[in-house]
Parts: structure tokens; sequence; C-alpha cells
């Protein structure tokens, strides 16, 4: 079991001092200068292709091609989920075998599924033109470089993941270097159908933050591969929302070895605190993020579109900015909702709930976006249904559910029963982003006192552990 009173060890400490390992972590020694330049990644130059692609590009397929004379082994990336959509085999805690899950075949709780409907949802997958089954995924002429490489500012992808139509593909193969974090928040900003969606700790603000906004981003200028390196384009990271494992993720303590603080009465705190908790005391600071959504006030034409509202074609929305994170205990693996998973439609369904427990030795503490929903569920079968939303027959051109839900379940392989209702659910996105400097970590009154943010019953103790002496 945790020991309480390990928490309760950080009151009078950790004032002024931040905890975690996320910046705290420099040589004793060194001046403040010495010890951040470690960390600084200094601008890379980069070979200018403008000497070397003269011609013009009919196709994307085309600039792919030219980018695989120089770069044959850039093709690697196609045994990634980048360009897969789905992970390696793995167990699904509740389920027999080992499956493969991904964006591909998965269900959420924001846009509800990409199966059926490519025309919107490719437009964030690297590949040019994934419109259907018919996709071939070994040609590696598929594979949109430009969209991780360009610097032109001037690439967007339209439907089916294609670029729009009038791109000059020559100016922006002339233009690419080293991935920018704006070409991996082009995707990873906007998932779900617009800025903030999904995530509540990655959004544009982060293109170019203070350093108050993100201190590895903004103070030492890291690119997004500065944490997430990619030899060989396999780019490590794990995204809680389509993974149930963390084999390939990104941790602080990849870059902040023992011993994280100067103090060891804090460092004692890493046995049941991550570092996250501490150094992400917000988040979606500058943008708001979606926390609800909900899908059956959709089809209303009575009611004003309003992005952070109301949209017909998706329903009702509410937006947080400065959030405060809920917490959770976490040991770096989650519990899965598959397709075509019972429910009690009573009951809120988690659709990825973080595994681990005050009892778990393994597990942290750690800060969460919660976000909730309301989807469509099959009231016979009793499980979630996917909708076709775009292309013809779907819920955006329709407004009808029952044939958008036939459609989209038999895509999934679903029977549909012919009804439907709309079941709560949610889904738990750890924070890793928007760091904050160690002078604005959480401190003591922050979790312990008449005004914690922490929940204490709720994770497992009997009360604040400074309250009730340390012990439960």
């Amino acid at each position: 079991m945790k020991s309480p009173w390990i928490l309760a060890a950080l009151v009078a400490l950790i004032i002024g001092g931040g905890i975690g390992v996320a910046i705290a972590l420099r040589p004793a020694a060194a001046p403040r200068e010495g010890r951040e330049a470690q960390f600084v990644r200094p601008v890379r130059p980069h070979f200018d292709h403008a000497a070397v692609i003269t011609g013009k590009f009919e196709r994307a397929e085309d600039v792919s091609r030219a980018c695989l004379k120089c770069h044959p082994d850039a093709a690697s990336i196609m045994k990634t989920s980048h360009w897969s959509w789905v992970g390696d085999p793995v167990a699904v805690p509740g389920h027999a075998g080992e499956v493969r899950i991904g964006k591909k075949n998965l269900i959420n709780n924001f846009c509800i599924t990409t199966r059926g409907n490519n025309k919107s949802c490719m437009k964030c997958h690297i590949g040019n033109g994934w419109k259907d089954d018919s996709f071939d995924f070994k040609d590696p002429a598929n594979v949109d470089c430009l969209v991780c490489h360009e610097g032109s500012n001037s690439y967007v992808k339209g439907d089916f993941g294609t670029p729009v139509a009038g791109t000059d593909l020559a100016a922006v193969a002339r233009s690419v270097g080293t991935p920018r974090r704006e070409n991996c928040l082009t995707c990873h900003a906007y998932g779900g159908g617009g800025q903030g969606v999904k995530h509540g700790d990655l959004d544009s603000s982060l293109n170019h933050p203070l350093e108050s906004e993100d201190v590895h981003m903004g103070r030492l200028q890291f690119l997004c591969v500065d944490c997430h390196r990619s030899p060989d384009h396999q780019i490590p990271g794990r995204a809680f929302s389509v993974s149930v494992e963390d084999s390939h993720g990104v941790s602080c303590t990849g870059c902040h070895v023992k011993p994280a603080h100067r103090d060891e009465r804090i460092n004692a705190h890493l046995s049941a605190v991550a570092c996250q908790t501490c150094h992400i005391p917000s988040f979606a600071g500058k943008v708001p993020t979606k926390a609800t959504w909900d899908w059956s006030k959709a089809g209303d034409a009575s009611r004003k579109d309003d992005v952070h509202h109301y949209l017909k074609i998706k329903g009702e929305f509410t937006y947080e900015q400065g959030a405060l994170p809920e917490y959770r205990w976490f040991n770096g693996t989650v519990d899965r909702y598959l397709l075509g998973d019972k429910l009690d439609p009573t009951r809120t369904t988690v659709l990825n709930p973080p595994r681990g427990s005050i009892r778990d030795p393994t597990a942290r503490i750690w800060p969460y976006k919660i976000h909730l929903a309301k989807q469509p569920y099959d009231t016979v079968n009793d499980y979630l249904l996917p909708p076709l939303t775009g292309g013809p027959g779907g819920y955006w051109t329709t407004f009808d559910w029952p044939s958008a839900l036939a459609l989209g379940a038999k895509l999934s392989n679903l029977p549909f029963s012919g009804k439907f209702g709309f079941a709560p659910t949610e889904m738990d996105w750890p924070l890793s982003h928007m760091v904050a400097p160690k002078e604005r970590a959480l401190t003591c009154t922050d979790c312990h006192g008449d005004h914690s943010r922490l929940d204490w019953k709720a994770l497992g103790y009997a009360g604040d552990p400074i309250k009730i002496g340390g012990r439960q």
C-alpha cells in the first residue's frame, strides 16, 4: 500500500523549489546558465533542397518518389503506427488473445470513428489519398513526406489527405528540413475536428510559446523531435487514447536522471507523484479545450452554429480555458473499450480508464484532462455505434441517425438492431506537455489544506494526510 506520510513530507519543502523531474534536475555546482545549457538544442542547419529540386510535380506521390531516390531508408516510416494507424499486437485487458488497435479501428467520444469517414479524418494521416480499403499501404510513394518536413507554411492537406488544389508542390518540396513544431501540431493540435478538441496540452500556442507556457519549448527552444527522437523514423511516444501500454513511450527521466531534486525529502515523493503532477499545474492556458460533447443534440436546425457551443452536424459542446487537471493513479497501462463491448447505458462508460491504485507500487498520481460525452449506442445490443458522418449517406448530409448508424455499423462489421439511444462516455487524457517553469510548480497548499486540488478519498486515502497526521 502507498504510504501517505510520504506525500505529507512535502509540506514547507516545495514552496519556491518546485518538485518533479522535468526542470529541477541540474548539477548543483553549476551556474543556472550552465545547467540549462546542457539541455538546449541549437537550431540545426539543414541541407538546402532548393538547388536539387528544380522540376515540377503533378501529384504528391511524385514528390515522394523524388524524396526516396536520395532517402531510400525513409520508407521505414511505413513500419510505424503513424502510417498504419494500428500498433503492434497487444493484449487488451478483459479481452482474449492479442489484437492490433489504433485510430483505424477504435472508437472515441469525440468524432467517434475514422472508419468510413476518410474524407475528413485522413487529412491527419501521413499518406496521400487514403480514400477506402483499396489504399495501398505497401507503396512508399503513398507516404506524404511533405507533411512532416515542409517549411513553407503553405502546405495544406485536403480531402482524403491529398494536397489542396493549387498547391505548388515543387516550392513546398524545396522548403523541406528538420520537422518543426508546426509540422507536428498541424495534426496533433487539431485532432478530433478542431483545435484543442482532444488534447488539452497540445495546441497552436506551442508553435512559438513563451517559457511560461512551456519551459522546454519556450525557454530552451526544444522541437518535438528533441524529446520524441526518431532514429530510422521510429517515433517514440504513446497516446493512451489508442494504446493500452507504454512500450514505446517517452518519459521525463529519459533526460532527467536521478537525483531528481537537491532535497531528498522531495525526492521521496516520486514514489507516489508523477513529475507532470506538480510541473503541469494547469492546461489550455491560451487556447480553450473541449470538455464535453453531446451528440444527442445534433441536427437542430433552429439553433445557431457556434464552434464553441453548438454545431448542427456535431451537437452541443463546452470548452475550458486555464483548466485545472483531475488526478488519477496511473501505472502506464489502461483498459480499453473495443468495438462491440457491452455497456450499461445508465452508467458512464470510460473508454480508456487508467490502471493503478494506491496499492499499486508501480502507479503514480498523474494529472488528466477528462472529457465527457454522449454518443449513440444500440439499445438492443447495448454497445456503442460508430456512425458514418461524412460522405454519401453520412449524418452530416442526411441528418438521419438510423441510416447513418446502419451504414457505420456495416462498415465496422457490427449488427445494428435499428434502435438507438445516447449513452454517457468518458475519455481520460494524461498530460505531459505545457510544462511550467519550476517557479510555477505546485506548492504545499495546492495539495494540502482546505483548498486542496486533490480528492484524497477518491485516490484511496482516508483524507488529507496532513490533517490526519500523515497516516490513514
